[in-house]
């Protein structure tokens, strides 16, 4: 008989928030939001104890503030978190060489043809989670099953600090156990959606053909749902493969339809997409955005620019204007990625001039403030500190 396929999705709980309870005592057993408060501010991530509240990422922070009135509000550290990622990214490199980093704190992992060298897959998976934990003293929940898209949904099953393995031939059983809601992408506007339409379980929704739900949610949305209600793997965990790049992407619990909290999130990206190019040592090229509608259209688009892409602000600046050019204000965005691709090994420009001179002091600049906060300590820079009235 052919092997099955084996996927592992390592997902670390609530990972800014649990490296800050970590290292600092006084925040263990609290309400911990990480993002300023104010008026313009949103949430990057919170602890589980702020999550009972109904806190999540991308919330704006008067709303945060709102829910959760004893909430504490500490700004974070990228580089911190970055050190702490490539940490355990280079843990998970010792099982698979076929380790695809989802985002700072997401990895997949094919773990086809291993069992003969490291044993049964629920055995490997206790054993690296033990590992983190020992060494770098943080959680993580893992999902085990036949495909990427499973495997995701897995590791949210039990969390924090959850395993839940699907065995093969049963990825319907394990859909329809987790319910409608509870399939990665759908979210809250999906849900809402599919309601309208009176379909509230996975049943319902298998109950439909392609062309008919095709027919009720567009083309995108009906052929998403038909095979995800199946356990079928739609593809959306699947990246065509590039020369090497580093992605990043977050799905929102509720679309999200403000310039504001995008360019949030984007300016976070950009941060962490040149924390990790500097990790690895590689220049990129070009920049790619990845958009998904509330209908679950997706699009994506790049923009190479004429000189190599040196630090943060350079991916931002691009970031920025490949949103304007596909995204109207109002319009809501139920995922959003960035990604430095067409990449080289190298710190410098291929070639030197004076442009290239003044944004490689720019890069040093990342490089400076990214070591600095990998040792624990802050740097505020200008455009960390961006506000709507300062462009």
């Amino acid at each position: 008989m052919p092997e099955h396929t084996v996927f592992f999705h390592v997902d670390l709980d609530a990972f800014f928030a649990s490296v800050e309870q970590r290292d600092n005592p006084e925040y263990r057993g609290k309400p911990l939001i990480i993002g300023m408060p104010g008026k313009r501010a949103v949430v990057s991530t919170c602890s589980y104890e702020a999550r009972k509240y109904g806190v999540h990422s991308a919330m704006p922070s008067l709303q945060a503030q709102k829910l959760c009135p004893n909430g504490i509000f500490i700004p974070g550290n990228m580089e911190l978190y970055a050190k702490v990622s490539r940490q355990v990214m280079a843990i998970l490199r010792e099982y698979s060489p076929a380790m695809r980093q989802c985002s700072i704190d997401e990895a997949s992992l094919d773990m086809t043809g291993t069992q003969r060298l490291f044993g049964p897959p629920r055995e490997l998976a206790m054993k690296i989670k033990q590992r983190v934990k020992d060494e770098i003293g943080i959680t993580m929940s893992i999902g085990i099953a036949t495909s990427p898209f499973i495997a995701k949904m897995a590791s949210d099953y039990n969390k924090p600090d959850g395993l839940c393995a699907v065995s093969p031939g049963k990825e319907q059983v394990f859909i329809d156990a987790i319910g409608l809601g509870k399939i990665w992408g759908i979210g809250k506007s999906g849900k809402k959606t599919l309601e309208e339409h009176r379909i509230t379980t996975t049943q319902q929704a298998r109950s439909y053909s392609l062309d008919q739900l095709k027919l009720m949610l567009g083309d995108s949305f009906g052929e998403y749902l038909y095979e995800a209600c199946r356990g079928i793997d739609p593809g959306t965990m699947v990246q065509k493969a590039k020369s090497h790049s580093i992605s990043s992407e977050i799905t929102f619990v509720e679309d999200i339809t403000d310039e504001e909290s995008l360019h949030q999130v984007l300016l976070s990206m950009s941060h962490e997409l040149m924390g990790r190019s500097i990790d690895e040592g590689i220049i990129g090229r070009t920049v790619g955005l990845k958009l998904r509608w509330g209908d679950f259209r997706t699009i994506t688009v790049q923009d190479s620019p004429d000189d190599p892409i040196l630090n943060a602000t350079t991916i931002y600046a691009i970031a920025k204007k490949l949103l304007a050019s596909k995204w109207k204000p109002g319009q809501g965005i139920r995922l959003i990625g960035l990604g430095l691709y067409n990449t080289y090994e190298g710190d410098k420009p291929l070639q030197d001039n004076l442009f290239f001179e003044d944004e490689h002091k720019k890069r040093k600049m990342d490089k400076a403030v990214h070591e600095l906060g990998a040792k624990g300590l802050k740097l505020k820079k200008a455009s960390e500190l961006e506000t709507k009235d300062s462009l």
